[in-house]
Formats: structure tokens, C-alpha cells, sequence
């Protein structure tokens, strides 16, 4: 038994984390309780040294020395200020008001305004319970297919994940030992271009049934004109200003990552007392949430160094490695399996546990394959976007679960008996998105140039046709030392000493 326990250490504490989480223990816990009580086996049994633990202090401190983590707190604290100002509820009115005459108009308002407050708020659970409260009951109103309405503003919301500035690409790249500002560049371009799938999504759907997302009629359309400019320029421009300030300064290196998140956090600020929402209830929410969030994080990232420092020491990461490498296909078997598992996972966990159990195992064994960390890195985010969007336990579909009308009710406006929305119809309306982000996963592996463009690294160098050129000397060299007792400076010296001898 003790033999079986020494040869098989690493697959068993992976099999003991799985039970633990699939049996609701907190993820946090169950990985510092994993790692511990295998750490103890492993002394008993002689394959490690009680000195092991001694590390575990010094590494939850250079957790809390790390800089990279304060971006947090910063980015999560700014979304939740726009947030709870209003800002949202002004985007909708306004983009609505925009797209209103278009077919469709209000799902393409949807899901700009989810690009635009995944660029400003970095949080899913805002973007979908905002979007929810305000343009759900709209889009009922004038006779939105359910399944369409619930499945572009869960869609949208979860644009947050991989547009930056989203915390798990920060979380990924701290896990992946690579930059945050590049992570945010690489992850530019695919972040658009999903939001682009969805659009061409709804716009199909409107061509091919056309009554499932109807233009606003006229008299919806109150804003024209002078009033309809002002109005973007009071509600639209401030939020762009503030998305260029922050990501613009990342990426153009005036500010780092964490700088560019206080930055952030100081503008949202300044936009909620320019609006007058400024207040200490607000504040105090904000801070609330935001503390709230960061500990989380924080105790799942040491929960996650406990098991890493025991998994490590019975060679788990060499277990990982040998296993992962020798599939059949390379590179591009690792991916397809790599992105299967993560896929299946994101049903369990959310992207937080992934990126903190799994990514520090696939990052050395991507590494030693050649693969881009950044890429990789986004490539992981795509995928481990579609955990909000799962049925049945997708998060995103459970905030809109939690807004979404559960009776029927009369509107307010039309006067019409509005049709509850069940949760069947808030999952088959998740389902063509989840699609289209496996799609966008497909897209990615197969031009990754759409992430690697956006990095600026300089000319590669090819250290194979390096040239070295040696200068000529004009004039001819100087001679050489003259040589011999005849011509030796020291010669007289010498025969003096010998004379006085």
C-alpha cells in the first residue's frame, strides 16, 4: 500500500482535489487541506522532509508582495463606481436611441454596451445584472424573442472576461509569469472580434426571422437631433475618454498595469461626482464589494501555493508534463486536448479556479513546447470565458436568472401583459453563444496573429546569420616586443645584482 501510495502521489492528490470540489468544499480551502494532508503523507511515508513547509511562509508573502495583484482591487473598484453611478443605464439609453431604426437595434446596443463596460468595469456579474435591469424589460416590451434577449445580454456581459481590463488576464498572466500589458494587447483584437461574431449573429437572425428582434417603432425613438448629439456627447464620450485613459497609457508603457487601474479608479471617481451620484453609500458598497472580491482571490491564490508546493515536491509537475507531451499531434494535440479539458472543467469551476489550478500546470509543459506564453494565455481566457455560459451552472445565466421577470407582469407603458421568462428559454438562448466562443477559441489557434500582432516585440533575431565584422587598421600594426637579453630594459638591472653578488 505504502508503495502504491510513493508511486502514484501526484495522480492522487489531483483525483483528491476533484472529489473535494465536486463535493462543495470551498475551492480556497479544499487546495490548502489537499495540500497539507498529502505534504503529511509524504513525510510519513519518506518521500519528502518536513523543511518542505518551511517555504509555505515566505511564498505566502511574496504573494503579498507581488505588485502585479494590486491591479485587482483597482479595476474592480472602478466598475463598480460606474456601475452604481449609472452609467450603464445612460450607454443603453443612449445606443438604443442610435440603433433604434435598425432591426435588431436594441441587440446591437446590448452588445456595444457590453464591449464598452467590459472595457471600463472588468466585471461580469455588473455587465449582465445591469444590462439585465434595464434593457431586458425594453426588449420584452416591444416584442424581442426571449431566447434572443436572454442569450445576447448574458453574451455580452461576459465580454468583460477577455476585453481588457479584465481581471483574469491578469490573473493569467501573474500565473504565467509574462507581462500584464502585453496580455492586455494580445487580447485587444479577439475581444473585437468576438464582439463581431455576435453582431453578425444577431444580424443573420434578423435577415433570416425577422420578427424576432424588431426595430423600435417611432414613438420610442424619442431622442433626435441636437438632443440625441448631446446626449452621446454626455454619455458616450466620458466612458471612451476613461477606457483611453487607463488601456491607452498600458499600452503605450507611460503606465503600468496597476498605475493605469488607480488611474481608473480616480477617473471613476471624478465621473461619478461630475454626475452627482457621489456618495458615501456608494463608496462604502464599492469598497464593501471590492475587499470582498480581492480576499477571494487572495486566499484561492494561497490555497493554490499550498497545493503547488506539495504537488511540486512529489514531481506532479513532472507527472503533468510527461502526460501532456506524449499525446499524439504535438503542439496542436496539446491545444485540442488542453482546450477540451479546460472546456469541460469551466462546467464546475469558474475562471478563477481554473486559472489558479490549472494554468501554473499546462504554462511549463506550453513553454517547453515552443507555444507563446501570451497567446497561450488568451487563447486559455476565450475558453475559459464559455464557464459563465455553461448550462446549467454558468454564472452569467444565473445573474440573469436572478433579474429576469419569474411571473407574467403588466408594462407600465404599453400597457400589454408581458410572458415570464423560464430558465429553459435563458438556456437555449445561452447555447448559440457558447458556440460562437468555441468558434472564436477555433479562430484563435488558427491565425494566431491575431493576438501576437497586437505585442510589440521588435525584429526577431536570427543568432544563425549574425556577421561580425573586425575593423581593418589603416597603418600598419606597431612591431612586436623586442625580445632577448640585448634588447631586455631589465638586462643592466640584472647584471648589477649578480656584480653586488
Amino acid at each position: 500500500m505504502a508503495e502504491l501510495l510513493t508511486a502514484n502521489m501526484a495522480p492522487l492528490m489531483f483525483v483528491a482535489l476533484v472529489a473535494f470540489l465536486l463535493m462543495g468544499f470551498p475551492v480556497a480551502f479544499a487546495l490548502a487541506a489537499n495540500g497539507l494532508v498529502f505534504g503529511l503523507i509524504g513525510i510519513e511515508l519518506g518521500l519528502l522532509t518536513p523543511a518542505l513547509f518551511q517555504a509555505l511562509p515566505e511564498r505566502v508573502f511574496g504573494i503579498m508582495r507581488n505588485d502585479t495583484l494590486l491591479a485587482i482591487p483597482f479595476f474592480t473598484f472602478m466598475g463598480l463606481i460606474l456601475e452604481r453611478s449609472g452609467m450603464a443605464e445612460d450607454l443603453l439609453d443612449t445606443i438604443g436611441q442610435l440603433f433604434g431604426p435598425l432591426r435588431g437595434g436594441l441587440a446591437y446596443a446590448v452588445i456595444f454596451v457590453g464591449a464598452l463596460l467590459a472595457a471600463t468595469t472588468g466585471v461580469v456579474a455588473a455587465s449582465v445584472i445591469s444590462m439585465g435591469l434595464i434593457s431586458l424589460p425594453i426588449m420584452l416590451r416591444y416584442g424581442y424573442d426571449r431566447r434572443i434577449a436572454t442569450g445576447v445580454i448574458a453574451a455580452s456581459g461576459t465580454l468583460a472576461q477577455i476585453i481588457p481590463p479584465s481581471l483574469v488576464l491578469i490573473v493569467l498572466a501573474d500565473q504565467l509569469g509574462r507581462s500584464v500589458g502585453d496580455m492586455y494587447a494580445g487580447a485587444m483584437i479577439p475581444g473585437l472580434v468576438l464582439t463581431g461574431l455576435y453582431a453578425g449573429y444577431i444580424l443573420i437572425m434578423t435577415i433570416v426571422k425577422p420578427e424576432c428582434a424588431p426595430a423600435l417603432p417611432p414613438e420610442a425613438r424619442t431622442l433626435r437631433g441636437f438632443n440625441l448629439l448631446f446626449r452621446v456627447l454626455t454619455s458616450l464620450v466620458p466612458p471612451l475618454v476613461l477606457i483611453f485613459l487607463v488601456l491607452g497609457t498600458i499600452f503605450l508603457g507611460i503606465a503600468t498595469p496597476t498605475e493605469g487601474g488607480a488611474m481608473g479608479a480616480a477617473g471613476a471617481l471624478i465621473l461619478a461626482f461630475a454626475k452627482r451620484k457621489l456618495s458615501f453609500s456608494l463608496l462604502k458598497q464599492a469598497m464593501d464589494t471590492t475587499a470582498k472580491l480581492s480576499s477571494f482571490v487572495l486566499f484561492i491564490l494561497i490555497g493554490s501555493t499550498v497545493f503547488g508546493l506539495v504537488f511540486r515536491a512529489v514531481n506532479g509537475d513532472l507527472w503533468v508534463e510527461h502526460l501532456l507531451t506524449s499525446l499524439p499531434g504535438g503542439e496542436l494535440g496539446f491545444l485540442i486536448v488542453v482546450n477540451i479539458m479546460v472546456f469541460l472543467l469551466a462546467f464546475f469551476l469558474d475562471f478563477f479556479e481554473l486559472a489558479f489550478i490549472i494554468v501554473p500546470l499546462l504554462g511549463p509543459v506550453a513553454d517547453k513546447l515552443g507555444i507563446d506564453l501570451i497567446w497561450f494565455g488568451v487563447l486559455l481566457g476565450v475558453n475559459m470565458q464559455t464557464s459563465f455560459m455553461h448550462p446549467p451552472f454558468g454564472f452569467a445565466l444565473f445573474f440573469l436568472r436572478s433579474v429576469a421577470p419569474r411571473e407574467d407582469y403588466k408594462d407600465k407603458i404599453t400597457g400589454k401583459i408581458i410572458a415570464k421568462i423560464t430558465t429553459g428559454q435563458i438556456y437555449w438562448g445561452a447555447v448559440p453563444f457558447v458556440v460562437i466562443q468555441l468558434i472564436m477559441v477555433a479562430l484563435v489557434i488558427a491565425f494566431p496573429e491575431m493576438v501576437l500582432s497586437g505585442l510589440n516585440r521588435g525584429e526577431p533575431v536570427d543568432i544563425d546569420n549574425i556577421q561580425i565584422e573586425i575593423p581593418q587598421f589603416e597603418s600598419e600594426p606597431p612591431p612586436p616586443f623586442p625580445s632577448g637579453e640585448e634588447n631586455d630594459p631589465n638586462a643592466d638591472l640584472m647584471k648589477q645584482l649578480q656584480q653586488n653578488q
